[in-house]
């Protein structure tokens, strides 16, 4: 099946979010700007303090900006998909570009997989192209596979995924509370327990420049806070308790263990407004997931 450039801007968006990385934005939009496919491109600007939004607004004068007015980390993009008309939305950040034909080809597969509601592609990294180990994680998945396409996972990337638009929003997008940092890991349960599924798709490519603008013991803190709080949204309290202590292990030392929860602590009201369990099925493919991978780190 083939389609014209118009064919493919009537079904597919890409949403880019940013904070503070003008270049390596431009950079990014340079390159999803030269691909075959001719997309509508939507650029969320977290509140950045160095003149982006001037910048792409005299650069690029054909992109939508959409300026917060602060940093919303990662709920950012939900901002970002209020604007797409598109059945379909492609997500990169500032350092992730996608690459030519994949946005084509990712339409292809969700026009014809209806069940199929996130596609997550491969990401190779740098000007080397290696392979991400996360992707060589999904590879691996225990879940079956869908013919032609790859293994059902259950989570994705933020930053190199297609997603169907209404999947997006009706599980609601990035809570903002996590700000950044294992941030998917919500709305993968969510679409899952909805009935969707989630595909490693490796013929889908994005490359990744890692920044070097970024806190990687902030991160670290976050990544563990927000894991802890997502399984107290969804999971029953035994396996809440059981992924907490794998959250908190994980913390490089005592002193971050502790800071860890007790920040995770003081979200304890906005967690127990929005927990639901999730469905047996979907804890059921969870726990394949999770015993696979402590089988492989064993």
């Amino acid at each position: 099946m083939t389609h014209d450039a118009s064919e493919d801007e009537l079904r597919v968006s890409v949403v880019v979010l940013t904070h503070n990385r003008c270049d390596e934005l431009c950079r990014t939009l340079d390159r999803l700007q030269a691909l075959p496919e001719r997309v509508p491109l939507i650029v969320v600007d977290n509140a950045s303090t160095d003149h982006t939004a001037e910048r792409l607004a005299a650069l690029y004068p054909g992109i939508t900006i959409v300026r917060s007015e602060r940093n919303l980390g990662a709920a950012g993009r939900n901002l970002g998909v209020e604007r797409v008309r598109t059945p379909y939305v492609a997500f990169c950040d500032d350092d992730t570009w996608w690459a030519a034909g994949s946005l084509r080809k990712a339409a292809d597969l969700l026009d014809a997989w209806p069940e199929i509601d996130i596609l997550n592609a491969r990401i190779v990294v740098g000007p080397e192209a290696r392979l991400d180990p996360a992707c060589a994680a999904m590879g691996d998945s225990p879940l079956e596979h869908m013919p032609g396409i790859g293994p059902l996972l259950t989570g994705f990337m933020a930053g190199a995924n297609v997603m169907r638009t209404r999947a997006y929003r009706e599980a609601g997008g990035y809570w903002p509370p996590f700000f950044i940092g294992g941030e998917e890991a919500l709305l993968a349960m969510d679409v899952l327990d909805a009935g969707g599924r989630i595909v490693y798709a490796p013929e889908l490519q994005v490359h990744h420049w890692p920044s070097l603008a970024r806190d990687s013991g902030l991160r670290r803190k976050l990544i563990a806070r927000n894991a802890i709080w997502t399984a107290w949204l969804r999971l029953p309290w035994p396996m809440a308790l059981r992924r907490t202590t794998i959250s908190l292990r994980d913390a490089s030392h005592a002193g971050m263990r502790v800071s860890v929860l007790l920040d995770a602590l003081k979200g304890w009201n906005s967690v127990r407004e929005r927990r639901r369990i999730l469905k047996p099925s979907t804890r059921a493919l969870l726990k394949r997931v999770w015993r696979h991978e402590t089988a492989q780190a064993g």
